[in-house]
């Protein structure tokens, strides 16, 4: 059976998010006040309806209850909306509700009104941007919860050839590769499972899971 998720405020990240989801074939309800932005997720989500988001009566209609997750994107220029609409899915029984945070402030309230998980697109973006670019070979950063980071890496110089277990990340960083992603002869991009005992090809992507603190000390290594 397909997730189903709605989506409350189709600003661009709220957009964005709804798309994706979509596309991942999740059930997607997007909500907004505005006409233009519901007749524009309406070509690719399973439903679209203009509402207010704020009003109580029109929030229950949505059956929070009876999906998966809900999503409060409503974005900076409606703090207290959010917030409002939060408590609203909690109230209301939706059983994991994510809302979006513009500041630490906005965040703490967040959660002190019911949230499961609050996130800050422009901090976690700015946090990866930034890792990205301070460290030579680092292709991307998705933080995991809990300290844990999953880093993208580009193969160095010094690990072609070489095979993971006798480069022992694990020991010497506490890294762990998850994944490789590799472009085959035929050009094609494929991702394999990690074999310790293969060797690693020039112009390999490492999938590696550690805590930040790794994640810098071997960025400063490569």
């Amino acid at each position: 059976m397909r997730q189903q998720a709605i989506v409350i405020g189709l600003g661009q990240f709220g957009m964005a998010l709804a798309r994706s989801l979509a596309e991942h074939h999740v059930e997607v309800i997007a909500v907004d006040r505005r006409q233009d932005r519901v007749q524009q997720a309406a070509s690719f989500v399973s439903e679209a309806v203009r509402i207010d988001g704020a009003d109580e009566a029109q929030i229950q209609r949505l059956a929070p209850e009876r999906r998966d997750m809900a999503i409060c994107a409503i974005g900076d220029d409606g703090r207290e909306a959010s917030i409002l609409v939060t408590a609203l899915l909690r109230q209301f029984g939706a059983p994991r509700v994510i809302a979006r945070a513009t500041d630490p402030l906005h965040e703490r309230i967040l959660y002190q009104v019911g949230a499961h998980e609050v996130i800050n697109p422009q901090r976690d973006f700015g946090t990866r941007l930034a890792m990205r670019l301070s460290y030579r070979g680092i292709m991307d950063v998705l933080p995991l919860g809990h300290d844990l980071v999953v880093t993208e890496i580009r193969a160095p110089e010094s690990f072609i050839g070489r095979s993971l277990s006798a480069l022992g990340l694990r020991e010497r960083f506490g890294t762990t590769v998850v994944a490789i992603q590799r472009v085959g002869d035929d050009g094609t991009e494929r991702t394999i499972l990690p074999d310790a005992t293969s060797p690693i090809q020039r112009g390999d992507m490492l999938l590696l899971v550690s805590t930040t603190d790794a994640a810098h000390d071997l960025a400063e290594r490569l």
